[in-house]
């Protein structure tokens, strides 16, 4: 659990000490790899929860989406076609399905520690 958690919170701080500008034409590929990074974060923090957590999928994995990402928009930046909307939407989509699951689950366990004391 401590690898997603820590991994926030050196994007953060690069991100808030930095005073880095993100050139315009580069803004889809940025876009898309931060939903991707999210997705595979809050993948990482649904997967601890479940109990399911294994550094090496997390780390594959948080590349392996970031690479795929900027290779669909790089692609539909050639192609001449916004090919980045659908990794756009497909991160959307798992990134509030994570964020949902975590919420039940953390939701369940306090009910369930709530039922324990009684």
């Amino acid at each position: 659990m401590w690898l997603p958690a820590l991994f926030l919170v050196v994007g953060l701080a690069l991100g808030l000490l930095t005073n880095i500008t993100v050139p315009d034409q580069y803004s889809n590929y940025l876009s898309i790899a931060v939903l991707a990074a999210f997705d595979t974060l809050f993948g990482g923090i649904r997967a601890h929860l479940e109990k399911k957590f294994d550094e090496k999928v997390f780390i594959s994995g948080f590349f392996f989406n970031i690479g795929l990402a900027a290779l669909l928009a790089f692609l539909g930046v050639q192609l001449g076609i916004d090919l980045y909307l659908a990794a756009v939407f497909a991160f959307g989509v798992r990134l509030f399905q994570n964020i949902a699951i975590i919420r039940r689950i953390v939701i369940d366990k306090s009910t369930e520690k709530k039922n324990q004391k009684k």
